[in-house]
């Protein structure tokens, strides 16, 4: 016999749970419907079961709006197992990946695991394999297309990695070098960062910091390619995040730390569109927890005052870092662990 839908008002009811809302407002239990996919009732009392299609008992767990991760570097990961169960299963319902100017959307399979590999401390016979078989694609769309025919885990987002683009545009050896791109070459940049813009990425990252290396044996150890681009490159392609109402996401230099007023200047929106920017700082605050007050001034000041549109990308508690090893990127960051891992 088949049950009547037709009374049906919620999709899911949701009962017993212990409800943390996200908004920093203490913890209670609730019942919650949801219907077509939306939070439709939050009630300390029961509601009735008879109105859902399906109920799940959350006695004795917590329940709570999805967790974004605003910034991972799983873009191999997600190649080669697009469920990303290790993520879901600690509550986490959409991910980022093209962080930090690496992507792997335009540039070629072995340009890509040696843009990527060194990076996040990951071996590259593991990783360059599975691009060259699964990496059928050459641009944004066909990128967009390889997700919407595997069965993902979590929601995505992505960025249009610079150094992605650069590589793609320049070959790995001129875009590791001080070499100006042409023209021409700017152009295609250029046109590279609309089509990923239309085929819906939501921005451009980008890396001024020169700790992280690359891996392979072409530029072994030079750092990423975006690095080397000077501000006239940048501004080209800031101009179409501007225009387009897109974002930027990036890291300012960890050595000089200066540039950082050049990407203020560049989200203020006195007199013209402001431009989304999102930094990244995470070892700095931790080894330096004055500029903690130097982050929040700063803030205020471009989004207050200067009318501009920017965020940090911090980490949101103090950590330890366990290490075995070398072979982990955390060493890039000092002077001797980085000799230590330039000799191959």
């Amino acid at each position: 016999m088949t049950e009547n839908t037709s009374n049906k008002q919620y999709d899911i009811l949701i009962k017993n749970g212990l409800f943390f809302n996200g908004t920093k407002q203490p913890e209670s239990n609730a019942n919650i419907a949801i219907n077509d996919g939306r939070i439709v009732n939050i009630s300390a009392e029961p509601l009735d079961e008879s109105l859902a299609t399906r109920t799940i008992d959350a006695q004795d767990r917590w329940v709570m709006p999805g967790f974004i991760e605003i910034h991972s570097h799983y873009d191999a990961e997600i190649i080669a197992a697009p469920a990303l169960k290790e993520s879901v299963r600690h509550g986490v319902t959409t991910v980022a990946i093209g962080s930090c100017s690496i992507s792997m959307v335009n540039a070629e399979a072995e340009d890509c695991s040696d843009l990527f590999t060194r990076v996040e401390a990951v071996p590259r016979e593991k990783v360059l394999p599975i691009l060259i078989e699964k990496k059928t694609w050459h641009d944004a769309q066909g990128y967009r297309k390889f997700y919407e025919h595997h069965p993902l885990g979590p929601n995505l987002f992505s960025f249009i990695g610079h150094s992605d683009i650069r590589v793609a545009v320049m070959g790995i050896e001129r875009a590791t070098s001080e070499v100006k791109p042409t023209e021409e070459e700017m152009q295609q940049m250029e046109t590279m960062l609309e089509q990923a813009l239309d085929a819906g990425c939501v921005g451009l990252s980008m890396m001024t910091t020169k700790l992280d290396k690359l891996d392979g044996d072409r530029a072994w150890s030079k750092p990423l390619p975006s690095t080397f681009a000077s501000w006239w490159e940048f501004k080209r392609l800031f101009k179409i995040l501007r225009k387009r109402n897109a974002i930027l996401q990036g890291a300012p230099d960890a050595v000089k730390k200066v540039n950082i007023f050049g990407f203020f200047w560049q989200a203020h929106g006195l007199f013209r569109l402001p431009m989304k920017v999102t930094m990244l700082t995470a070892l700095d605050l931790k080894s330096n927890p004055f500029l903690h007050r130097i982050t929040r001034v700063s803030g205020f000041i471009v989004n207050n005052i200067l009318r501009g549109n920017y965020r940090w990308q911090t980490l949101p508690a103090p950590f330890t870092i366990y290490l075995e090893g070398l072979n982990v990127n955390a060493f890039e960051e000092f002077d001797s662990g980085a000799l230590l891992r330039d000799i191959k």
